[in-house]
């Protein structure tokens, strides 16, 4: 069911704003364009792994997120082959440091430490995308120690995701290992030490990771 070959997750772009609902949740408007940010490897952690809250931020926040693993090199992607450059689709988890994030915002500061630090992206493992007929159809979702938090359908998204592809590959090849993830619906919230929060992409995978605070 699971893709099995050994992809090596190398760039992680994050959008951002692309859920209308969680849009208003922050206050925010919706972009003309995708908006987006990138996490390095080192944030990546897989299912079973520990999100480690850094002792630089008091309001850590969980955002679920539809995660599209690309499979094939591309550069200037046209709209009509964009999912031919998709190998499969996972659930992921944008973990941010919320008040550094909000914080930066207000002088005009990048997002890098509030969304890119060790941890900070929990991803599960992918389905292949031809297992997945239409993934508008799907829901995502997330729970906090077993209470429903989040979810939502790829459906509600802003930009969907050929128009994404399109987008990012007129700035940064997008190459194989590549993950994008397409953004958050609302009820973002934050995590705490102890806490156990899982994520799922309808009934095809999940993602469960425990959370600790950094000791040092």
């Amino acid at each position: 069911m699971y893709i099995e070959e050994d992809f090596e997750i190398r760039k992680v772009f994050c959008l951002g704003m692309n859920y209308v609902d969680h849009i208003n949740e922050m206050k925010s408007e919706v972009p003309d364009e995708p908006v987006f940010f990138l996490k390095p490897s080192t944030a990546v952690i897989r299912d079973k792994g520990t999100i480690i809250l850094p002792l630089a931020s008091n309001d850590i926040h969980y955002e679920v997120e539809l995660a599209v693993l690309i499979g094939k090199h591309g550069k200037k992607i046209q709209k009509n082959s964009a999912f031919d450059h998709i190998a499969g689709y996972g659930v992921g988890i944008d973990v941010t440091l919320r008040d550094i994030q909000l914080a930066g915002k207000e002088k005009g500061y990048p997002w890098t430490l509030a969304k890119g630090f060790d941890t900070s992206a929990p991803i599960s493992r992918f389905v292949p995308k031809d297992l997945i007929p239409n993934i508008y159809h799907e829901e995502i979702s997330l729970w906090v120690n077993d209470e429903l938090k989040q979810h939502n359908s790829p459906a509600s998204m802003v930009f969907r995701i050929d128009e994404i592809i399109v987008y990012i590959s007129n700035f940064f090849s997008l190459e194989r290992g590549d993950v994008i993830f397409t953004g958050t619906p609302k009820g973002v919230g934050k995590l705490e030490d102890g806490d156990v929060v899982k994520a799922s992409l309808g009934k095809f995978v999940t993602l469960e990771c425990q959370v600790r605070r950094d000791l040092q």
